[in-house]
């Protein structure tokens, strides 16, 4: 097969591409490169390969995420492509990914420990292509909820407690979601997602991120805030991806000193109430974990009635001991995580 790999695309050329293909999301636009690229420890690259007739036949729009700079830089970045790998479904498409990932993998060792790709929806037929070009396979869980029905319909697949505890929260009206649409805003959005990682013990992305998500999602009805609010006091927050008819679910953050009233549980069902009501079709809740670990945020997920899917990710260890190094390192920082 004729095909270049490059590292530019024309930017229409480029959302074009990811618009028309069924399987393109949101990680894989060029509004979200920009994004990270304005954000503070991300570094977002793009690759992808090209027929001699110009049209992209495979992309690959890895972010590098760096959690110190400086000597420990190169011990604690990693590549992730959040929204994996998209190319067309002929031969030339799969041919075109497997000399896309082998080139990719040659070069990515000098600046990170692995690359990992994180898949959105169903690409166990690449799944030969990426184990040969050295991408090991993980099952990890998601929670899709189908929102292409009546609004009543969704909340009636929520779990019965669940619905009750909403319904009650509703009925009494202390609980009031904002929109956001000001960016002075985001501060607010960011204290209470920083709240929620740090009793968790893991780092959290700095404010730019969030600012930079506003800046350039915004104005394209990319994204959406949302807070939760008791009288003038917010004690919830979530944040949104938009693209084509799938929400998905980013960050997240609540003042547990609240938990009482249910906030989270009702800021989420007043975002699919506004999915079902704004012709979305999937809200995509952004991963619920190994299915051989515990996980707490999967059983809250698991609550609002979606389907369990296991679309996986695959790994690629660009430096083995360098890892086994960051992991033991990793758990001692996230111990010392503290406010």
């Amino acid at each position: 097969m004729d095909f270049i790999i490059t590292d530019t695309l024309d930017k229409t050329v480029w959302r074009d591409f990811v618009d028309q293909h069924p399987q393109g999301n949101i990680f894989q636009t060029p509004e979200m490169f920009q994004v990270f690229s304005r954000a503070s420890g991300y570094q977002p690259e793009l690759r992808a390969a090209i027929g001699t007739d110009g049209q992209v036949l495979a992309l690959l729009v890895p972010v590098q995420v760096s959690l110190k700079n400086g000597l420990l830089r190169r011990l604690t970045t990693r590549s992730i492509a959040y929204g994996s790998t998209l190319c067309t479904p002929d031969a030339a498409g799969k041919e075109a990914l497997k000399a896309l990932l082998s080139d990719y993998t040659k070069k990515a060792g000098r600046d990170g420990l692995f690359t990992e790709l994180r898949h959105l929806s169903d690409l166990s037929a690449y799944q030969p292509i990426f184990t040969q070009c050295g991408f090991g396979y993980e099952e990890h869980l998601n929670y899709l909820i189908g929102l292409d029905c009546t609004k009543d319909e969704v909340f009636n697949r929520i779990g019965a407690r669940t619905r009750k505890h909403i319904r009650r929260a509703i009925n009494k009206g202390e609980i009031v979601v904002d929109e956001v649409s000001d960016l002075d805003q985001i501060k607010t959005i960011y204290e209470l997602i920083k709240k929620s990682y740090l009793e968790a013990h893991i780092p959290l992305a700095s404010i730019s991120l969030f600012e930079a998500a506003f800046e350039v999602l915004y104005p394209q009805k990319m994204i959406k805030f949302s807070l939760a609010r008791i009288g003038d006091t917010y004690i919830a927050s979530s944040v949104e991806l938009l693209y084509k008819d799938v929400i998905y679910g980013w960050y997240g953050g609540v003042d547990r000193a609240f938990s009482n009233y249910t906030p989270t549980e009702v800021l989420t069902w007043r975002i699919l109430e506004w999915g079902a009501e704004n012709g979305y079709r999937t809200y995509d809740f952004g991963g619920a974990g190994s299915p051989s670990e515990k996980y707490g945020v999967r059983d809250f997920k698991s609550k609002f009635g979606g389907d369990l899917v296991c679309f996986g990710r695959n790994t690629c260890v660009h430096d083995p001991v360098l890892l086994r190094l960051s992991t033991a390192g990793y758990s001692v920082f996230r111990h010392f995580i503290q406010k």
